[in-house]
């Protein structure tokens, strides 16, 4: 053993076994064509989607969850437990437990993540919920099939806690809102390829455009009520460390109890302008019927089309929606998507070209349904019987003898009275 050979690396000599194994197994291919061999030499390297890394809604901290949450999934093949908060915090150096819920949720906003499903035992307890992680935000109608309670959840989170989740779920309403005043199918299937192009340009370009579910003017908000938020807080800490330097040696709890009020004025304020779908009413201030068909998500969706109608106008277009459903059994093809179709029968509204067809059927018969229960209601009451003259006259003289007998006791106790004050005297 020669002096070159002692001062080469043992890293070395695994890499020229590797390479004498990989011509090894080169020459023992089959087939006559050539190909060249690679190897990598490198630390393990994770890809992540571009969208993700240039989303202009999420935050550094979210984009950082979602990666974390993706290292998880690969590590195991794509079938794994969902990361707990302790190991996200670990991976990502995040200790704010209220920090990675808030991120979670705003994930789950922008559809970038879904919760598709709560286990529970047959004994009903709960036993965990089953996630699934995306590479670009779902389309809407996709979230709608996987999560239930998607329209639900962003609802709620108008209310939540941080102020930032309760943004991000406004900027997703607003969006809807905005395309569907804009006449478009807000569950319209769009290709793949088309989000991208929108995605790409709206990340390219100076200037916010639509990213995947957001509109351009929501994008804008969104970012410029992040910005503001950042500078204030920076504003806030400078502020807060030049006083902390002035009194750090007299009163130090007096700076750290400014920073933490701070942070509950900005984590625990609540949105109390929350306005649910469900309290829109008809005509004459009447609640609406929805057709039993539509789930809980699709009768939100429902309501935000609702709500760009006059109020006598949208138990019509349900009652439509029914009896197109109800159509379906006599032999007409079904309806895929009754959002869609309800889109349609709400453009006819708004141009004058609605005439009822299919609902005039639907709401008759609960017109009529409406009347027998009414008249139902009516015929249970006790009916009083026609008195006759000879009951007429019973009924007055029983009476007149009930008086006479109160005013011969009312004179009884007069003479009994004035015959005590006689004998007193």
């Amino acid at each position: 053993m020669n002096e070159n050979q002692i001062a080469i690396r043992p890293e070395t000599l695994a890499l020229d076994a590797l390479i004498q194994e990989t011509i090894a197994q080169a020459e023992a291919a089959t087939g006559q064509g050539t190909a060249d061999r690679m190897l990598f030499l490198g630390n393990r390297h994770q890809s992540f989607p571009t969208a993700v890394v240039k989303d202009p809604v999420l935050e550094p901290v979210d984009k950082l969850v979602w990666m974390v949450v993706m290292l998880s999934v690969r590590e195991t093949g794509g079938a794994t437990l969902f990361p707990g908060y302790d190991a996200i915090g670990k991976m990502a150096n995040v200790s704010s437990r209220s920090t990675i819920a808030r991120a979670i949720a705003i994930l789950r906003a922008t559809r970038w993540l879904t919760l598709c499903a709560r286990v529970r035992k047959s004994s009903g307890r709960f036993h965990g919920n089953v996630y699934a992680l995306h590479d670009e935000p779902l389309p809407l109608v996709d979230a709608l099939h996987l999560n239930a309670d998607y329209m639900s959840f962003l609802d709620d989170s108008r209310g939540h806690g941080h102020a930032r989740v309760r943004t991000v779920a406004q900027g997703v309403l607003d969006s809807m809102d905005e395309d569907i005043q804009a006449g478009q199918d807000i569950c319209a299937r769009v290709h793949p390829i088309e989000h991208r192009m929108q995605s790409t340009v709206a990340t390219q370009s100076g200037y916010p455009r639509r990213f995947f579910s957001f509109t351009r003017n929501v994008v804008k908000r969104l970012r410029s009520d992040s910005i503001h938020q950042k500078r204030g807080k920076i504003h806030h800490d400078q502020n807060s460390n030049t006083v902390g330097d002035r009194v750090r040696n007299s009163n130090a709890q007096k700076s750290n109890s400014g920073s933490s009020s701070y942070i509950n004025n900005n984590t625990t304020t609540t949105n109390t302008g929350k306005v649910s779908n469900f309290e829109l009413t008809g005509e004459d201030n009447q609640p609406l019927v929805y057709p039993a068909r539509l789930c809980e998500n699709h009768r939100e969706i429902a309501g935000r089309y609702l709500r760009a109608l006059a109020p006598e106008q949208r138990q019509p277009v349900l009652d439509e929606l029914e009896g197109r459903f109800q159509a379906e059994g006599k032999g007409m093809d079904p309806v895929y998507d009754p959002i869609s179709f309800l889109n349609s029968l709400c453009k006819k509204m708004r141009r004058g070209k609605f005439l009822p067809n299919l609902g005039v059927n639907v709401r008759d018969r609960r017109q009529k349904k409406k009347t027998a229960g009414s008249e139902s209601s009516q015929s249970t009451l006790p009916h009083p019987s026609r008195e006759t003259d000879e009951q007429r006259q019973q009924r007055r003289a029983s009476g007149l003898k009930h008086i006479a007998e109160l005013k011969k006791m009312m004179g009884m106790r007069d003479k009994a009275k004035n015959q005590c004050v006689k004998d007193n005297t």
